[in-house]
């Protein structure tokens, strides 16, 4: 069938002239030595040695960083349970002053109010005898967390019972320098007794609140 084809076509199907030898530029193969190749049971001395001068230590990876991040959490929270019956003195803290039936609680109080704001708007129900603003004495052991003027929350003592329990129990959430609306309670109520106030270096930290609270 090819030969029926142009010469043209035929030069493309013809064989190629064979390839020129050139000798091998390395030895032989009949003269090639080379290494004899062994097992890796050799090496096993020199690994043993590399392992008593070199000690590994493992990187903590971040499942394991969470975890112990977790049970160190865990344990912290179970020593303050275990010691606080042990450390709480409340009437041991300087701090704490006043009758709880003439004091009244002070809640999300506003970062930018002070102890003028809040004796003068409590001031108009009658005298007052004390007002602190609860400090976080314990900023400076809280790394890079932003420090603010005061915890949110604070105590208005009255010099008189009455006034505490008159006009202030109309309160619904009253706004102290343009906060949010502030929560007012009584801190200790007759007919219960006085409540449970938790506190701390830094100020009272539970507050047991009365039946009737405002929102």
């Amino acid at each position: 069938m090819t030969d029926k084809l142009p010469p043209n076509l035929l030069a493309l199907f013809a064989p190629r002239p064979p390839l020129r030898w050139v000798p091998p530029c390395d030895q032989p193969a009949e003269q090639r030595r080379t290494a004899n190749i062994g097992g890796l049971a050799d090496f096993l001395p020199a690994l043993a040695q590399y392992e008593r001068e070199y000690e590994y230590h493992p990187t903590e990876s971040w499942l394991e960083h969470r975890d112990r991040k977790k049970l160190e959490k865990k344990a912290s929270i179970e020593k303050i349970i275990a010691d606080a019956p042990n450390t709480y003195k409340p009437d041991e803290d300087p701090n704490i002053r006043g009758d709880a039936f003439k004091t009244l609680i002070v809640a999300r109080l506003d970062y930018k109010a002070d102890e003028h704001d809040l004796e003068r708007e409590f001031g108009r129900y009658g005298p007052i005898e004390r007002i602190r603003i609860i400090t976080d004495t314990h900023a400076d052991e809280k790394g890079n967390k932003k420090r603010k003027p005061h915890r949110g929350y604070a105590f208005v003592v009255f010099e008189r019972e009455k006034d505490m329990r008159g006009k202030t129990a109309t309160l619904l959430n009253p706004r102290i320098s343009h906060s949010l609306p502030t929560g007012v309670w009584p801190c200790a109520n007759r007919t219960y007794g006085p409540q449970a106030c938790l506190s701390c270096k830094s100020g009272p930290l539970f507050l047991s609140l009365p039946l009737q609270a405002t929102p």
